[in-house]
């Protein structure tokens, strides 16, 4: 059983309070309380046809999101175009990403033997952080990083996403903008087909609008962002 480490939680959300930028440290948060979260999902997972198939497979999303040719070659308005279009302009990468959660495993330390189906399935998850920023229309500001993990909670519950989360509410307080944008986040997870078992290889040919619709995900928010002193410049 994976154990919960409460105190490396709290000394990582210290430094998330001071670097709310900083991926690394709100990854150590959620691993350090994660549990066996990810084991039941996967069990789950398993279950699904589509989910099996994808582990037989060792289907993952890093290599396609990682080729900015291939998506920049996709037709304008379409899911994959629209998410490189949002890496370049918020000067990100699933390689950053990738980056990060290697940086936060080192912090964490060596949690026991990680078998294959448990690699594909978590870097799935990893992987399908910034695809569901873009196709629920949460920006990368300090309020659509709350919302874009109010969504995920939905789908796949995680203690440490949760307290993420619930610190994030309490700060700003329960009727803020950010508190309202977390709760209707989590209904819109809720609303939402499984996501993580979906072929977004052939999802991100199609029209962002399209695939909100059928997926069950419904048209972005409108919010008014709020980024931190310390965040990248966005490019033109």
């Amino acid at each position: 059983m994976a154990r919960i480490r409460p105190l490396v939680a709290m000394r990582a959300m210290k430094k998330a309070r001071e670097n709310p930028d900083d991926t690394a440290v709100a990854i150590q948060v959620i691993g350090a309380l994660s549990g066996n979260s990810g084991r039941r999902h996967l069990k789950r997972f398993k279950q699904s046809p589509r989910g099996a198939r994808i582990l037989r497979e060792k289907r993952d999303l890093f290599d396609i999101l990682t080729d900015k040719e291939r998506l920049l070659a996709m037709p304008p308005g379409s899911l994959g175009r629209t998410i490189i279009e949002w890496f370049i302009r918020e000067n990100i990468s699933t390689e950053g990403l990738a980056q990060a959660s290697e940086a936060a495993g080192k912090v964490l330390g060596n949690r026991g033997k990680v078998s294959a189906d448990e690699q594909v399935y978590g870097t799935r998850l990893r992987n399908l952080h910034d695809v569901f920023h873009v196709l629920a229309g949460y920006d990368r500001d300090l309020r659509g990083e709350v919302g874009v993990l109010a969504f995920t909670l939905a789908q796949a519950y995680n203690r440490g996403i949760a307290y993420l989360v619930f610190q994030a509410v309490r700060r700003s307080g329960w009727n803020s903008e950010l508190g309202k944008l977390a709760r209707q986040g989590y209904r819109r997870g809720r609303r939402a087909g499984p996501l993580v078992e979906q072929d977004w290889g052939t999802l991100f040919k199609r029209p962002i609008d399209e695939v909100r619709e059928e997926l069950g995900v419904g048209p972005p928010p409108v919010y008014e962002q709020l980024r931190s002193a310390g965040a990248p410049a966005l490019s033109a």
